[in-house]
């Protein structure tokens, strides 16, 4: 068929139609795609409506807690970026295909995990410092006056994060790069549950178990504790660490598993869907 004829220049439906499909099929064939459609709005709606739930109930909230909602920001974000770090030294393992190499290697699995955590912590101190920085001089809030309390709250939330990140990474050696987004978002799914910008009490009461089984929500409601209430909670940090080192745990069997069933099945020298 000439470049120049009417079938070739003419506007083709069926080509669109046949790149439709094409996405289609991935989609279709990747739950983490399917689930990262949906959870967003989701996440946003219980969020923000518990947010509004709460200062409609405590008009006299901001002028009780100032400083409680940046403190919140910037411990989220060390939640989050902690998992991030971890993960997106594991997906540029995977981007470059070199995850096959590397388990052909003398370095353990176990060693991996070990630099993948302090990549993780690396990259949350080079984005996170400068922040706590600008808190102080843009809110006069500075997080770091929270001395070991603060230390108890961030290692908690490290604990939490790598854990996370240690079954994404093991979803993503099994399931390859269609399992990408649950690395970016999966955080955000815990987002409600944990409590970051208002206490437990405004959840429902079916809810509260759910929330109360994260180490975060100990975390933030010990870091309200502090700023509100002047008191430090270590039965909070106890309870987040004990939790914390169960999921740990738990992760790293999950990871260990889910890297063997990669191996059988040859997906570490994959890079794709």
């Amino acid at each position: 068929m000439s470049v120049q004829s009417p079938e070739y220049i003419a506007f083709s439906p069926r080509r669109v139609a046949a790149i439709v499909l094409r996405h289609w099929y991935v989609i279709r064939s990747s739950w983490p795609r399917i689930l990262d459609l949906m959870y967003w709005p989701m996440v946003q709606m219980l969020t923000w409506g518990f947010i509004q739930l709460y200062v409609a109930q405590h008009s006299n909230f901001f002028a009780q807690a100032a400083g409680t909602f940046v403190a919140a920001v910037i411990m989220w974000d060390i939640l989050f970026r902690g998992q991030l770090g971890f993960s997106i030294s594991f997906l540029e393992e995977l981007y470059s295909r070199n995850m096959g190499n590397l388990m052909m290697s003398p370095l353990r699995p176990l060693e991996f995990v070990v630099a993948l955590m302090i990549m993780s912590m690396i990259r949350l101190a080079i984005g996170t410092i400068p922040v706590t920085l600008l808190a102080i001089v843009f809110f006069g809030f500075n997080l770091w006056a929270m001395g070991l309390a603060l230390a108890l709250f961030i290692l908690n939330l490290f604990l939490t994060g790598w854990a996370v990140g240690l079954v994404v990474a093991g979803l993503l050696l099994r399931n390859g790069l269609g399992a990408e987004n649950l690395a970016w978002g999966i955080m955000f799914l815990l987002m409600p549950l944990t409590c970051i910008y208002y206490p437990v009490e405004v959840l429902p009461e079916w809810l509260r178990l759910f929330a109360w089984m994260l180490p975060p929500t100990y975390v933030f409601e010990g870091m309200r504790a502090l700023l509100i209430d002047k008191v430090f909670r270590p039965d909070l940090m106890l309870q987040a660490f004990a939790i914390n080192v169960v999921l740990f745990g738990a992760s790293v069997v999950v990871f260990l598993q889910l890297l063997r069933s990669a191996r059988r099945h040859g997906t570490l020298l994959q890079g794709g869907d």
